[in-house]
């Protein structure tokens, strides 16, 4: 879905992407920085960043890269043991399976709805609702293309290029015979300090942002999406939630953790380190630099 709080010229455009590869090539933060440029309209200082977006883009470049419990953490199958090492087995979606293959898998023994998903890569997703209405040929076709693309690369996310392409079918949840409201919190320097919440995924999606109490932060909604149009109410063990995802962002400048709470049993979704890139337009440009003084980042800057 196109951006639209993203102002673009259309034949500037046209005539830069046919050399993005080539840019990517030669200098990864040339590209970066002209990406960052190109969506935000902002310039980007790595040297003093200040903006949390900026921030963003130097653990993209610098750090996230070279931390290989950041590259485990943000593989699917490789946070699976993170989880168990620090104590959260039991709020992991149970799964079917892992498999290096589409081929490898065998549909029989799988349950009418499951969801599939590439461990590499965001996005690379699949929901089944009725496994009689698959088109094996087109899902094996689309499984196989995304198993051969190195979406570290792709993106210029290098935490993700070292991860083994391979697929994870995990169980369909659904709360209220839909799919259920996703909590995403982001943890600066081991702290909780903002989340927004998605509601409506499939169908009328939303995104509600506040504060970490709760408080509305409306100044960080972001890329032009919209929220509910009534409040929304904080779940059951929501300190439980958060007490979680700052348990494991511990050892991260940075992070995100998205969890589900279904009838109040918590459920681990992921973790990403470079939400959309770092590339956000926030509503209130102000916000960026609100939680660029809540991220860190002085003692990797200095080591440099």
């Amino acid at each position: 879905m196109p951006n639209p709080n993203l102002k673009e010229n259309k034949f500037k455009r046209a005539l830069v992407v046919p050399f993005r590869g080539l840019v990517k090539a030669i200098s990864k933060t040339w590209y970066v920085k002209s990406q960052y440029k190109y969506i935000t309209h902002h310039k980007c200082d790595l040297k003093n960043p200040t903006r949390y977006t900026e921030k963003l883009q130097y653990l993209r470049l610098f750090v996230y890269p070279k931390d290989p419990l950041v590259v485990q953490c943000a593989g699917r199958a490789g946070v699976r043991e993170y989880l168990n090492k620090r104590g959260f087995a039991d709020k992991l979606i149970p799964i079917y399976g892992i498999f290096d293959r589409f081929d490898d898998i065998d549909f029989d023994k799988l349950p009418n709805q499951f969801v599939m998903k590439c461990t590499h890569a965001c996005a690379f997703n699949y929901i089944c609702l009725d496994k009689s209405k698959i088109n094996l040929k087109e899902l094996k076709k689309k499984f196989d293309k995304w198993l051969k693309t190195n979406y570290g690369k792709k993106t210029v996310e290098l935490h993700y290029a070292p991860i083994k392409p391979q697929i994870i079918i995990e169980k369909y949840l659904e709360e209220d015979g839909k799919l259920p409201i996703e909590y995403k919190i982001h943890v600066f320097n081991g702290k909780a300090r903002s989340m927004y919440v998605v509601t409506s995924r499939g169908i009328d999606i939303r995104y509600n942002n506040y504060y970490i109490d709760w408080t509305p932060f409306d100044g960080s909604q972001f890329n032009g999406w919209k929220k509910t149009d009534y409040p929304l109410k904080k779940p059951d063990h929501w300190d439980d939630m958060v007490e979680m995802a700052e348990i494991l962002s511990q050892p991260f400048p940075f992070v995100r953790v998205d969890l589900y709470n279904i009838n109040g049993k918590i459920y681990f979704s992921e973790m990403t380190f470079t939400p959309a890139k770092g590339t956000l337009i926030l509503d209130d440009d102000q916000c960026d630099f609100e939680m660029g003084k809540w991220l860190d980042i002085s003692k990797y800057i200095n080591a440099k």
